[in-house]
């Protein structure tokens, strides 16, 4: 299987470069996982589409402000990007650079304090920054906040909470579990009254995330590495609904990653979720059969990401290219800002692209 297999042509202008006013205003495209026509819908449209006793998993992690700028002790300016805190006040980090710093050098920061190189691996710096406090609390007053390279603008007043869920709680991503953005308070409540279950996984979004797949053949591919905790209530808590016939719903190809990173073979050869926390590297891609998950809502993905490519795994390719061809005509807007898809699982196997 190829990269070039998943691609696809995209107007510009249909990329979202804010968010709408109303979170759950954004549109919602049903895809169903037969030959059932697709449905526009509106996002506050999802309790009818939903069922009591269904259990909708979210991604609970919290995005940290992880830009900062600075200066080489040369007079180079530095933009580093975190990738994730570390122990001890340090982190891992990309940096962008003219010249490529050495181990030992010092990084001034605009904010204050500096930074210190202690290493390279790959693209990625280990720093040890010296900023006179906490280094988590320290980036909540002088970090900014990591918008996705395809959002043409500064980041703004707003986007401190519109890229945020509003259930963030636990600190470490560099980029938001974007198919949480669409849910505000008042659709949560609503989901409540009607018998939906929530649960939690955490996995910390990181800067490789925005990486494109280098490799055409996609064997080759060494997909990144994030950090994950599957908790055992949430196991549990799936297992209690699958056995009361109700749904699991992953909110964001996050949650499929963790908790398929959680899944195990059984001893007959079925796929069994346990408890799990640390890092993952899975690559999901079509013929690669996803168990833990009997439903998915998620934004719309770039051209030949990882992101499109386990959605196609999820609902068959030929089915997911079928939605975003009729997104595209519709008018809906794509990426992080952009609007939503809720896919159910294909009902035949897929062909493999000739």
């Amino acid at each position: 299987m190829k990269k070039s297999d998943f691609d696809y042509a995209l107007p510009p202008e249909l990329i979202a470069q804010a968010p709408l006013p109303e979170r759950s205003a954004s549109r919602l495209l049903v895809v169903p996982g037969d030959s059932d026509s697709l449905q526009d819908r509106v996002f506050r449209d999802l309790p009818s589409l939903l069922r009591a006793g269904d259990l909708l998993v979210f991604n609970d992690t919290r995005v940290i402000p992880a830009r900062l700028f600075g200066r080489k002790a040369t007079g180079g300016r530095v933009e580093i990007m975190i990738e994730r805190l570390l122990s001890g006040d340090r982190a891992r980090a990309q940096l962008g650079v003219s010249k490529t710093p050495k181990d030992g050098a010092v990084i001034e920061l605009d904010a204050g304090g500096i930074a210190r190189v202690l290493g390279r691996e790959g693209g990625f710096y280990d720093l040890q920054f010296e900023v006179g406090e906490p280094l988590e609390a320290w980036l909540l007053h002088a970090g900014r906040l990591p918008l996705p390279p395809y959002i043409q603008r500064e980041p703004g007043a707003d986007d401190a909470e519109r890229y945020q869920t509003v259930f963030a709680k636990e600190v470490g991503a560099v980029a938001a579990p974007t198919a949480g953005l669409h849910f505000d308070e008042a659709l949560l409540d609503s989901l409540r009254v009607m018998g939906v279950q929530f649960g939690h996984v955490t996995l910390h979004v990181g800067a490789g995330t925005f990486q494109p797949v280098r490799v055409d053949d996609l064997s080759q591919h060494v997909m990144h590495s994030e950090w994950i905790n599957v908790g055992a209530a949430l196991v549990e808590q799936i297992r209690r609904t699958r056995e009361a016939g109700g749904r699991v719903i992953a909110v964001g190809t996050t949650v499929v990653r963790a908790l398929e990173s959680a899944t195990r073979r059984g001893a007959d050869g079925e796929p069994v979720l346990a408890p799990f926390a640390g890092e993952t590297q899975l690559f999901i891609l079509p013929g690669y059969r996803i168990s833990s998950i009997d439903a998915l809502v998620t934004n719309f993905h770039l051209p030949q990401s990882t992101l499109l490519m386990m959605v196609s795994a999820f609902a068959g390719r030929e089915r997911v290219f079928e939605a975003y061809a009729h997104a595209i005509r519709a008018r809906y807007r794509f990426f992080s800002y952009g609007d939503a898809m809720l896919l159910f699982p294909r009902k035949a196997e897929p062909r493999a692209p000739e």
